[in-house]
């Protein structure tokens, strides 16, 4: 009898959303500002070349858009969420706790993650060492470990220019922010050496190191940006010794205001991005919940035009845009018109 009212329930859920859902008929987005260019450019041409109405699509984070996704199934919940970072394990469990358990990860390319300034600025050619000595609470300097003295880059490494260090990087919210953290100033922590010693101060627990290794000085010199890139951009304008960071393809479309730098010795660009020589890249996707497919009017479409060819392709206007079109993308384009779930996470 319990299974039976459970059952009923859910029926009863679902015919009510069915009903209640045609009245939504546009497909809602929410998420990455690092993806939301590109899925504005595709909700407009979705607009324009289909009978369905504009997609909306709105930024707030990656994180944010994960955690709007995952606030249950019905017509007052968001389709899809756009992410610069891969779902979380405890993203999933939301989503499961909410009932929404069909959900799908469709990588729509490649993008990555620039450290740029002031075009009138020096030339700046940075490892991920540099970024931790630079931004990290304890550094090692002369074998001890001691809280961060550098005040300007060239105190890090002589070959950098003599300015002071300001640095304005994704708040926590941003996909950004967890490749930043991964990909830079915990890989900068392992080859500079404070890795080691953080792990002895902390009796060789190499998690609670990586937590030490991610714990940034909170002197002003390190300013989170809790907006999308163009408050980056306003920020290194308005403070010319400022270096941001921000997304490829915003670089590309502001290289009249800003001088990128490089990493490990190679310039950020689709290519060397492409070929997975550019250290610091990071695969984007978006997420959808299935529940919604069959019920939101033109949600799969959408998703099918998002990743086609003549979108999401090397010679669409995504591309043309700075991003890299995945090698993979036929695989992604047969998964998303089978609705593949995606596999539970390692």
């Amino acid at each position: 009898m319990n299974a039976l009212k459970l059952s009923v329930a859910a029926l009863a859920a679902s015919v009510a959303f069915a009903s209640a859902a045609v009245a939504r008929d546009q497909v809602q987005v929410a998420g990455s500002s690092t993806v939301l260019p590109y899925a504005a450019i595709v909700a407009e041409a979705f607009g324009e070349n289909t009978d369905f109405l504009t997609p909306v699509v709105e930024s707030g984070g990656s994180g944010a858009g994960r955690k709007k996704l995952c606030e249950g199934v019905g017509e007052n919940t968001i389709d899809i969420a756009n992410s610069s970072s891969r779902i979380s394990k405890s993203d999933i469990e939301l989503c499961a706790t909410n009932g929404v358990t069909d959900i799908q990860e469709v990588r729509i390319g490649y993008d990555g993650i620039v450290f740029a300034s002031d075009i009138s600025g020096p030339e700046y050619a940075f490892t991920p060492s540099d970024w931790h000595n630079a931004l990290a609470a304890k550094v090692v300097k002369d074998g001890q470990l001691v809280d961060n003295p550098y005040k300007a880059w060239n105190e890090i490494r002589a070959d950098l220019p003599a300015q002071p260090i300001l640095a304005f990087i994704p708040g926590t919210k941003h996909g950004t922010r967890e490749v930043f953290d991964e990909k830079v100033i915990i890989a900068g922590c392992e080859e500079n050496g404070t890795f080691e010693a953080l792990k002895t101060a902390n009796s060789g627990d190499e998690d609670a190191a990586e937590e030490a290794c991610m714990a940034l000085r909170t002197d002003g010199v390190s300013i989170d940006i809790d907006g999308d890139y163009t408050e980056t951009l306003a920020r290194v304008d308005a403070n010319k010794n400022g270096i941001g960071v921000f997304g490829l393809s915003f670089y590309q479309n502001n290289t009249d205001k800003l001088r990128v730098g490089t990493m490990g010795g190679i310039v950020p660009s689709v290519e060397s991005i492409a070929s997975g020589e550019y250290p610091v890249s990071r695969p984007l996707y978006f997420y959808v919940k299935n529940a919604h497919l069959d019920v939101i009017p033109g949600l799969q479409e959408y998703v099918e035009f998002f990743v086609s060819d003549e979108m999401a392709g090397p010679d669409g206007p995504l591309a043309a845009y700075g991003l890299v079109s995945d090698p993979e993308l036929a695989k992604t384009q047969e998964a998303v018109k089978a609705r593949t779930p995606m596999a539970p996470l390692n």
